[in-house]
């Protein structure tokens, strides 16, 4: 007859841990929009709790033309969802259709991967600026948080 005792610490040991806090994090993203386009702005700097780590790290990254995303919060988080924008991209531009990402997709699609992130108790722990022109010339920007909530601007 074998009888197993669950102990806390084998239970624990199979358990599944998330993210409760970031570790190397980026301070904050300015983004405005005026009546021809649209500024984004970051400083370099990634924090080690309260230590200045990294004073180098890009947190805007230009997606195609007419797209611009930036992050502020946990730089792993960041990099993860900027390759697979990239991975995206790179699909989009090997259908040779003329489809490119626009900002208010790019924007639509992040604020979806967020909230399915926050939902499943797992999330990105980041909010993101994306800026750019709309095919039609008008500027763009959208602001989206850990939760999956979304701002944009319409005009």
């Amino acid at each position: 007859m074998n009888c197993s005792v669950q102990t806390p610490q084998t239970v624990a040991k199979d358990a599944k841990q998330h993210t409760l806090s970031p570790t190397c994090t980026g301070a904050s993203v300015l983004g405005i929009k005026f009546s021809d386009g649209v500024i984004i702005a970051a400083d370099m700097l990634v924090s080690y709790g309260s230590l200045a780590r990294y004073l180098d790290v890009e947190r805007i990254s230009m997606v195609n033309d007419n797209t611009v995303m930036a992050c502020s919060g946990d730089i792993a988080d960041y990099q993860l969802l900027k390759r697979r924008v990239e991975e995206q991209t790179h699909t989009d531009s090997l259908l040779s259709d003329g489809f490119t990402l626009s900002p208010r997709a790019l924007h639509s699609w992040i604020t979806r991967v967020l909230y399915n992130r926050r939902s499943r108790m797992n999330p990105l722990w980041n909010t993101y600026i994306v800026g750019g022109l709309e095919s039609y010339g008008k500027p763009f920007l959208g602001y989206c948080d850990l939760l999956g909530v979304c701002k944009c601007s319409y005009s």
